[in-house]
């Protein structure tokens, strides 16, 4: 297996900036802090996160607590952050934040009464 190449550090900030605003560069990786309403939403969101990562075979490093979620991604063994990073930030930006009532269609989504929020959405 061929090692990825790393990203330089202007243009992750430029793609996070246009793609992925709620994702940030620090240290080598990027991270995004997703809230939650309590222990249910963030389990929730570390099984979808980890279903995402194990399909993608591509793994991040998880922090959870009661009110939420950090994800780091970065390719451990390029030693630092790589398109596999941004893609599946992306994919788990996509299916994290999906709101399928505000698309219209057949599932309305969570109902607004807070006893069933789990994700604190960033809008």
């Amino acid at each position: 297996m061929s090692k990825a190449d790393v990203l330089p550090d202007d243009l992750i900030r430029a793609r996070l900036a246009a793609d992925l605003p709620h994702w940030a560069y620090d240290n080598g990786a990027i991270s995004r802090t997703y809230r939650t309403h309590g222990w249910k939403g963030t389990l929730m969101v570390v099984n979808t996160i980890g279903h995402l990562a194990e399909a993608a075979w591509h793994h991040p490093e998880l922090h959870a607590t009661y009110p939420a979620v950090t994800v780091h991604l970065n390719t451990h063994d390029a030693g630092g952050v790589t398109e596999k990073d941004l893609a599946l930030a992306a994919r788990i930006e996509d299916v994290v934040c999906w709101r399928p009532g505000r698309e219209g269609g057949a599932l309305e989504g969570t109902p607004a009464d807070p006893a069933y929020a789990y994700i604190r959405y960033d809008d």
